[in-house]
């Protein structure tokens, strides 16, 4: 937090570095290793995040498990670890305030979620049926939670597999509505003033960005800006927006 560490999360061999953001220099290593007391198992690692108070949380695919980690010693790190969280959490984001890790599962439906201001409360499961059901879809391409959006009391979560926006009330954590789009999304994007959610989707859909008005929770316009739409940001103040296309 207060940006004098860099951390990198990779597949192989599976772990975190953390860096000096100044030097670049390594600080520490942190294996992802699970299951066995030889430590011989190394977890990919997904949905690294920084968070208040000189911490970095991520989640280990193959482990099903989160990791809160306290750097405010880098070269001594302290690790908590929340186990059987559920199957192949693929990706994680943090909510503007901080306060909430979020992981998505791909093994089995619903979402995993770790109160950061509470975090010996443990794990909450929640959204039971968020993911792809009991048939078994085509995913042309994950919905990476990071393009998620956050707008007030909504989260705009991409369906996995499905052709669907779940709008979700961050009170309750219940499904307000879930909305019909053109494709499987991948990115939903909120307008800076959250007025509005960009969606764009996978293959063969992937020509087509959809605008989702937040008040209404409806789509107000479909735009075809080229033939694939990879990645959208907008200006910080909203007037504009960048989309990448090939």
């Amino acid at each position: 937090q207060d940006g004098r560490l860099v951390a990198a999360s990779n597949y192989e061999p599976g772990g975190v570095k953390i860096f000096d953001a100044r030097t670049l220099e390594q600080v520490t290593d942190i294996p992802a290793v699970y299951g066995d007391p030889d430590n011989t198992r190394r977890s990919k690692v997904v949905g690294l995040v920084d968070a208040p108070g000189q911490k970095f949380v991520f989640s280990l695919y193959d482990a099903g498990e989160i990791w809160i980690v306290d750097v405010k010693q880098p070269q001594l790190p302290k690790i908590k670890k929340f186990k059987n969280i559920g199957t192949q959490p693929y990706d994680g984001l943090i909510t503007p305030d901080g306060r909430y890790y979020i992981a998505g599962l791909y093994g089995e439906n619903g979402i995993a979620i770790l109160d950061l201001l509470n975090p010996d409360k443990g794990i909450k499961r929640v959204l039971n049926n968020y993911g792809r059901g009991d048939k078994e879809l085509p995913v042309y391409k994950m919905p990476h939670l990071e393009g998620w959006a956050s707008t007030g009391d909504y989260l705009f979560i991409p369906a996995v597999g499905h052709h669907a926006v779940h709008v979700i009330d961050i009170n309750t954590w219940q499904e307000v509505t879930r909305i019909t789009t053109h494709g499987q999304p991948v990115f939903a994007i909120a307008r800076p003033d959250g007025r509005q959610v960009w969606v764009n989707y996978a293959y063969p859909d992937n020509n087509v960005v959809e605008v989702i008005d937040v008040t209404s929770l409806s789509i107000i316009r479909k735009l075809q800006p080229g033939k694939t739409v990879l990645h959208m940001e907008f200006t910080q103040n909203g007037e504009e927006v960048w989309v990448s296309v090939r």
